[in-house]
């Protein structure tokens, strides 16, 4: 039985190791050149006494900085991926939360780490991949570990204001990437293009797929989504084949009519998750693409990656919400509801995950894990634990689970109960709207509607009284010209919310 992600790479490495495995715009790296670095700076960081512990790897989003989480692992130590473009608060945040012992950097962040007063090793990337590989010291490392050994460390934004990080191990992800792999048909033909920063979980559905199959990832350039035309060229040119993309990616190539323009001609596997696909939107990509096979897919952070998947296999109004279906495999879907038992089928509760996709929790964060990675609330014989995602679902007549909102997207208005996704749900239906989405302004408790589109807020208001109840007509409409997006693409709500004050 597999225990460890780095198998993935030894099989590869062995049937095409002259193949391209990650690069850029710019530059690649081969499966060989992947297993001689990962296993030099395994040898290095082992010999320098780092074992069991989080490394962090401050890079530019370079295929050098996948090499560094897969030597991190050949250490026995397991990464955290940190990037430039995180705010100056939040990598300070992270520091003071590990105290880690080591961290590996590039010429650019080099510079860039001594802002923070870190003390402790520093390693240059270019430099520790010059050590000798000590075979002596990959098998020792090997031999002891075990599947339930943490791999990463991704950190999440806290209610609080302070991020947590998740921590997943080897059992998990080899779970996942298998399931994953399976169900979204990757092989060794298949040309990812990587749209999530490595600091996310989500880019997990590249990196390991890559290594399995001896597939090849080539990292979408940032600057290229804010150029949709030029971003279809660069997946032509690239020959990418496959997209796992967050939903607002997509729609920015749609929203702009470029699927009119210019198609991406090579793709026949695409993947979204993260957020609701407005159904118009999507059909604009089922016209361009016809013979591509569509997946929604969904899942916390805490549940490794994704945890359901949705194949789209027929046609939705555009009212309609795109299911997110089934449990991948080995993984089962619990609605709670209120009184913590199994909601009935048609009715709403809180989508609860059960089996080896749980992380092991929150890094160093016992209280904030002992909240969410609960008891079975239905089983009363033994221990077992789910993780309660604070996620809504229901089952339609098909029997498909269907996202509803977040436990927090849900507001209590003029004496009713609202989905927030809802009214975004009927606003995105206009052919003019590019994106929409609601907040709930707490002080005032008024709804308030921010939009991107070739409309006024006046028409956008009228359109709605047609078709919602007076309640749930949002109270303030603002039209701006662009989105607000995370770094990992999907809307900012908590930026919107900000410009309530």
């Amino acid at each position: 039985m597999q225990n460890n992600v780095l198998e993935y790479l030894e099989n590869t490495v062995t049937r095409v190791p002259d193949k391209l495995a990650f690069a850029n715009e710019n530059t690649g790296v081969t499966f060989k050149e992947v297993y001689d670095n990962a296993r030099a700076i395994g040898t290095y960081l082992h010999k320098n006494g780092h074992y069991k512990e989080p490394v962090v790897v401050f890079m530019e989003k370079h295929p050098n900085a996948i090499v560094a989480f897969f030597g991190t692992i050949y250490g026995g130590n397991y990464y955290v991926p940190i990037d430039e473009e995180m705010p100056k608060h939040r990598i300070e945040l992270i520091f003071k939360s590990l105290n880690p012992k080591a961290v590996i950097c590039d010429e650019k962040t080099k510079e860039i780490i001594k802002e923070f007063n870190y003390e402790n090793s520093v390693y240059l990337y270019d430099d520790i991949i010059k050590t000798d590989i000590d075979e002596e010291v990959i098998t020792y490392v090997r031999k002891k570990q075990i599947d339930t050994d943490p791999i990463y460390i991704v950190f999440t934004s806290g209610s609080t204001g302070v991020p947590k990080g998740v921590v997943a191990c080897h059992r998990s992800v080899l779970d996942y990437i298998e399931t994953l792999s399976a169900t979204l048909e990757f092989n060794e033909d298949t040309v990812f293009g990587n749209q999530t920063p490595l600091y996310f979980d989500a880019c997990l559905k590249e990196l390991y797929p890559t290594l399995k199959f001896g597939a090849t990832t080539y990292i979408v350039p940032k600057s290229l989504f804010m150029f949709p035309l030029k971003l279809v060229d660069f997946l032509n040119e690239k020959k990418i084949n496959t997209v796992c993309w967050v939903v607002s990616a997509l729609t920015m190539i749609s929203g702009f009519g470029v699927l009119d323009k210019n198609v991406p001609q090579y793709l026949r596997t695409i993947a979204f998750g993260s957020e609701v696909f407005p159904i118009k939107q999507f059909n604009m990509w089922r016209k361009a693409l016809p013979e591509a096979k569509f997946t929604n897919l969904y899942g916390p952070t805490e549940t490794t990656g994704m945890c359901c998947y949705y194949k789209v296999d027929r046609e939705f109004e555009l009212d309609e919400v795109i299911p997110i279906g089934q449990p991948f495999k080995n993984t089962e879907i619990l609605l709670i509801d209120d009184n913590n038992k199994e909601a009935a089928f048609g009715e709403p509760g809180e989508i609860c995950v059960r089996g080896t996709s749980l992380t092991l929790g929150y890094y160093k964060n016992f209280e904030k894990t002992n909240e969410v990675f609960v008891q079975n609330p239905l089983n009363d014989l033994y221990p077992e634990l789910i993780y309660r995602t604070g996620d809504m679902g229901k089952y339609n007549e098909r029997g498909e689970l269907v996202f509803i909102s977040r436990k927090d997207y849900q507001i209590k208005h003029m004496g009713h109960r609202i989905e927030l996704g809802e009214i975004e749900v009927i606003v995105n239906m206009l052919p003019e709207i590019q994106s929409a989405c609601c907040v709930f302004d707490d002080v005032k408790k008024k709804i308030v509607l921010y939009y991107v589109g070739d409309i006024s807020a006046g028409d956008v208001i009228k359109y709605v009284k047609e078709k919602l109840p007076r309640y749930m007509v949002p109270n303030v409409t603002e039209k701006l010209d662009m989105m607000p997006l995370t770094p990992n693409g999907k809307i900012n709500r908590n930026h919107l919310k900000e410009l309530l004050k």
